[in-house]
């Protein structure tokens, strides 16, 4: 399908979801994580999410990294270059909402793209054979270009995956997307 079409549709499904079913939601992406072949690993890429774009919330999964004593980086974005880098999250680390509206880290230890193991990555949309869409910026496509190639890439969707989406050339597809319900592996 169309981008421009998916992404309309399906900021209007997340802009339709209660408070209370978006943090039901992702509670249960999080207990569905659990399942996942992915907590082996030492260092995690996991985004806060936009508020008033209804992401999903990661702060259940957080919790867990952080229980699993995991090495947890969150992505800064550079809006003036295109670019993103990973910044370890520690107990000190001040965290900034972005003019974006991105709760991001001010300053801190910059980990490389090629020392991650798994990222989670915001989406709005994917597909059946793992292709991501997201808001058309491309700040994920451009990192994940830098990571190595073991690294996992998993997309959280409240939703299910469609059957296939407009892909351009410099998209990065993703391994793993977990919603509330099921766990799909794409790669």
């Amino acid at each position: 399908m169309e981008k421009k079409y998916l992404r309309e549709l399906y900021k209007a499904k997340r802009a339709a979801l209660s408070k209370e079913e978006l943090d039901t939601l992702s509670l249960a992406i999080a207990n569905q994580a659990l399942h996942a072949p992915i907590w082996d690993k030492t260092y995690y890429h996991i985004f806060f999410p936009i508020a008033h774009k209804k992401e999903v919330n990661t702060e259940f999964i957080l919790h867990i990294l952080q229980g699993r004593d995991k090495s947890i980086v969150v992505p800064k974005a550079h809006f003036n270059t295109g670019e993103m880098t990973s910044i370890l999250l520690q107990e000190n680390t001040l965290l900034k909402t972005s003019p974006y509206g991105i709760p991001e880290p001010v300053e801190g230890i910059e980990i490389a793209p090629q020392q991650l193991d798994v990222l989670f990555i915001p989406l709005l949309a994917y597909d059946k054979n793992g292709n991501r869409m997201g808001y058309g910026k491309g700040f994920y496509d451009r990192f994940l270009k830098k990571c190595k190639k073991e690294c996992r890439f998993v997309g959280l969707s409240f939703f299910e995956p469609e059957e296939a989406i407009e892909i351009d050339a410099h998209d990065i597809p993703i391994h793993t997307c977990i919603t509330p319900y099921k766990i799909y592996n794409f790669l």
